[in-house]
């Protein structure tokens, strides 16, 4: 049998907290090696505890999970992070998918989907199905740079035609079954061209390249 996942607790509330863990810890892939009280802690903590995701509060004092999940993916090699947060479409949310989270949930999922998406994001999955992405972009587009013209942003200067298509699509909250639909092709093709348009953009995960779609005009709300 395979090493559980390792799974990291960030919330400013113990009683939350336990309640994480008791789920968490009930699965036998899953077992949680840590918890703390706020982000600095988190930061701190998580220095000399390896883990493979951290489920990360967004409001917190001293310092909120935006800022630690942002110095967390600043190391090498970091632990995924799930956005966890009370309120849909939160402002906090959206900024910590732009500080490199691979999910967001919010802390009243059920819980089956909170375990099903720390596995998919230890499988290197993006959780935040994309269509919530979408919509999240969509609430906050005024907070979102002009784009200018679709496609003029540097980071898409090396994209081929079908990449920037994939793009398109993968910004419109399309899976990879559906991007197959659409183009015509098979389904190991697109997987193959997302693996591609992560590696030239510089992205994380999928959740960043619907960020990208959107920053750079590729998709408009």
């Amino acid at each position: 049998m395979s090493e559980p996942i390792r799974v990291f607790l960030v919330d400013d509330q113990q009683m939350v907290r336990a309640g994480f863990r008791m789920l968490v810890d009930s699965q036998p892939d899953l077992t949680v090696v840590g918890e703390a009280g706020d982000g600095a802690e988190a930061v701190e903590r998580l220095a000399v505890t390896a883990c493979d995701v951290v489920l990360m509060d967004v409001r917190m004092p001293r310092v909120d999970g935006v800022e630690a999940t942002r110095r967390l993916q600043a190391r090498p090699d970091p632990p995924a992070v799930i956005v966890l947060t009370t309120f849909d479409l939160d402002e906090y949310a959206f900024a910590a998918i732009k500080a490199g989270a691979a999910a967001f949930l919010l802390k009243d999922a059920a819980p089956p989907d909170l375990l099903g998406a720390i596995r998919s994001v230890h499988a290197g999955d993006s959780v935040v199905a994309p269509s919530t992405t979408r919509r999240l972009l969509e609430h906050f587009a005024d907070a979102l740079p002009d784009p200018g013209p679709a496609g003029g942003d540097e980071r898409l200067r090396d994209l081929t035609e079908r990449e920037r298509e994939v793009l398109e699509l993968v910004g419109r909250g399309r899976s990879n079954q559906e991007i197959a639909a659409d183009l015509v092709v098979a389904e190991a093709t697109v997987k193959t061209h997302v693996s591609r348009l992560l590696a030239k953009t510089g992205s994380r995960d999928r959740v960043q390249l619907v960020v990208l779609a959107y920053e750079t005009g590729i998709v408009r709300p």
